[in-house]
């Protein structure tokens, strides 16, 4: 009958996670809180080394086709002068790849398809609140996110999500294609703009301010208070965004584990490692993660010992990006000293951007 896997979260981790599992053998079925799939959502960049991932599975071709491709990328400051250039021709030499910008629900959209189609029982609005309870499998796999129950029930409060002491607002234009990634970095606040999948423009900002400072129905207000006077592309989003589509939440990241796995128990994406978005490799790290665990359970019967090897493979990696987006949104946050935020941002572009 082979071995039997209950996936709590399905989101890009957890689906991920069980196409990968099924590929492997396993009997699988996924609890999704939510009664329906995510439908809002902004691009995210799928890497190398993701996509390198989602072949694994399948479904890396699929991503290729229907996201849009990353042809250049510039951080600039907000009067449009140049502080550093992506070298993304460098990035494809090196890995022999590139970036594809696809939507959260598109790509959702793909994974669901494929775990459907590779046999795993997918469960909506179907919540678990204790995963610890669940005896009756030979794995729990928990990706229920940066709020993850399990990781606080199985490490304590003291892993519990905390304010990484910025603020975000994410949104999508309507027929306004792009193919270059655009960030501009002003005094402790920057705008981001990218290409997106149908012709559309992705845009996200960040600030450093308190937490839970929202102003419903006042978003697009404060974005041009802020932004207001900077060039474009910036100017000519602000220009189009109308009140109803902005998406605005305080980031929260995860304090570093002692470790990803507890017994039969494994901690992916967000639940194990929650980072700031300013690498843009938190939903890169979270579909790794899950082809990773299916790899060792496939390479090792004995499913403590492929957790322990998953767990010594996959920490070390993301927590040092964690740390890593840590640093980047400090740097973006910085209010002074902005020559030598500037020179240091040009010096992180020299070795390439990561694969």
């Amino acid at each position: 009958m082979g071995r039997r896997a209950v996936i709590v979260g399905g989101g890009i981790c957890g689906l991920t996670a069980a196409i990968a599992l099924r590929r492997a053998g396993w009997r699988v079925t996924v609890r999704e809180r939510d009664e329906a799939m995510m439908a809002t959502g902004t691009a995210l960049g799928i890497w190398p080394a993701a996509l390198c991932a989602l072949d694994a599975i399948g479904v890396g071709d699929e991503v290729r086709r229907v996201g849009q491709r990353q042809r250049a990328g510039a951080f600039l400051r907000p009067d449009g002068s140049r502080i550093a250039t992506i070298d993304v021709e460098r990035l494809h030499r090196r890995t022999g790849d590139h970036v594809y910008l696809l939507s959260r629900p598109g790509l959702l959209t793909i994974l669901h398809r494929a775990a459907a189609e590779a046999g795993a029982t997918l469960r909506a609005g179907d919540p678990v609140d204790d995963a610890t309870a669940l005896s009756d499998v030979d794995l729990m796999v928990v990706a229920d996110g940066v709020f993850s129950r399990t990781r606080e029930t199985l490490f304590g409060p003291t892993y519990r999500a905390r304010f990484s002491g910025s603020t975000a607002w994410r949104g999508v234009v309507e027929d306004m294609p792009t193919d270059t990634f655009v960030e501009m970095w002003g005094r402790g606040v920057k705008f981001g703009v990218t290409p997106q999948e149908g012709g559309r423009t992705n845009w996200f900002a960040s600030a450093a301010v308190p937490e839970g400072r929202f102003r419903p129905g006042a978003e697009v207000a404060e974005l041009r208070r802020m932004f207001g006077r900077w060039v474009p592309p910036v100017r000519n989003v602000l220009d189009a965004i109308d009140e109803s589509r902005v998406l605005r939440h305080d980031v929260y990241v995860t304090p570093p584990l002692p470790s990803f796995v507890r017994g039969t128990v494994a901690l992916l994406g967000d639940a194990a490692h929650a980072m700031t978005p300013d690498l843009g490799r938190g939903a890169c790290e979270a579909i790794i993660d899950a082809v990773a665990l299916a790899s060792h359970l496939r390479e090792t019967p004995a499913v403590e010992q492929a957790l322990r090897e998953y767990d010594r493979q996959r920490r070390p990696t993301t927590q040092r990006l964690a740390r890593l987006a840590n640093l980047a949104a400090r740097m973006s946050h910085l209010r002074h000293a902005l020559p030598i935020r500037d020179q240091l941002l040009r010096a992180s572009m020299l070795a390439g951007p990561p694969g």
